[in-house]
């Protein structure tokens, strides 16, 4: 089978497509033959073996498919790895029959991207009916599906930032009711004059460094903060515990593999109701483009660059 492999470690340079063999399915495994491999920023760390789960080499990335499997079924499935090529070897409890009505393009949007802004929400943040929301990187990945989730769960004024009024439109499009430059020089009073003067009740952050330390000093009176990458590869300040005081803030943060430690079928949850959703036409999924296989590397490059929106996907007929 085609498939792309990292031989070392480093930036898009170091993905090369090659010949390998099928992969062989363990006991309790099942076989998926591979239409679509979605691209995660998460990805792109674990080329350089900067993600939080060390990488081993040589190593084939991709963490999210979309296909068939053996008996016809269309699913999609959160992988250990091995999803950019032309089939993958998934665990059934972590594979989701994809509804009619629903695209393959849809259902890897919500595998990482959609559950990561699901869990945010839902378990960082608690999000209540009327509060405000700040969701960073609003045109990426999973800021356009947190847009869409906290104006359908009730939120009183989303905010959105991003780096480019192509992108702060899109996130109007989908329904922030403000758009912030993400590179504002003070991003504390940016965000308190988008929410008319007020501190901020909720923030979602994957971008680190000053944005996070900025962002941190918005919050309002048990506000929150969940942090949930580091985009920017810049370190945010040591959170102060007795600072939190001050506002009566909270600080937490969210791996999405840990949703599978949880009680229960929390991420199935999580997949079912963004289905619904998206059946209901509350949510749609933005496509970031689609590359072939053999364009791995150009859809790390776009990603890495910042310049792209929504999700980004393999095509592995290409």
């Amino acid at each position: 089978m085609r498939a792309v492999q990292v031989t070392e470690f480093g930036g898009p340079e170091v993905l090369r497509q090659v010949e390998l063999p099928d992969p062989e399915p363990g006991e309790g495994q099942i076989l998926v033959d591979v239409t679509h491999a979605g691209v995660n920023y998460a990805d792109t760390h674990q080329a350089e073996n900067t993600y939080l789960a060390p990488s081993t080499l040589p190593l084939v990335p991709g963490g999210e498919v979309a296909g068939r499997t053996g008996d016809g079924r269309r699913v999609v499935s959160l992988i250990d790895g091995g999803g950019y090529a032309e089939r993958a070897v998934a665990d059934p409890a972590r594979t989701y029959d994809i509804p009619d009505g629903v695209d393959e393009l849809t259902a890897l949007s919500f595998i990482v991207q959609g559950t990561t802004a699901w869990m945010l929400l839902r378990r960082n943040a608690h999000l209540r009916e009327g509060e405000s929301v700040v969701v960073h990187a609003a045109a990426g990945g999973v800021g356009t599906i947190a847009v869409q989730l906290a104006k359908a769960w009730g939120a009183g004024r989303v905010i959105a930032t991003a780096s480019s009024p192509e992108k702060r439109d899109l996130a109007l499009s989908l329904g922030a009711d403000e758009a912030v430059d993400s590179r504002v020089e003070n991003m504390t009073e940016a965000l308190r004059a988008a929410n008319g003067g007020r501190r901020v009740d909720v923030v979602l952050d994957m971008t680190g460094g000053r944005v996070t330390d900025e962002s941190l000093a918005a919050l309002a009176p048990f506000g929150r903060l969940a942090f949930f990458g580091m985009a920017s590869r810049e370190q945010p300040k040591p959170v102060v515990l007795p600072s939190l005081l001050k506002h009566s803030t909270t600080v937490s943060g969210m791996w999405l593999p840990h949703a599978f430690s949880l009680p229960g079928d929390v991420f199935g949850e999580a997949m079912s109701e963004l289905f619904q959703l998206t059946l209901a036409g509350d949510v749609r999924a933005i496509s970031g483009g689609v590359f072939g296989l053999s364009e791995a590397s150009q859809a790390h490059e776009a990603l890495r660059s910042r310049a792209t929106t929504g999700k980004l996907v393999l095509d592995t007929s290409k």
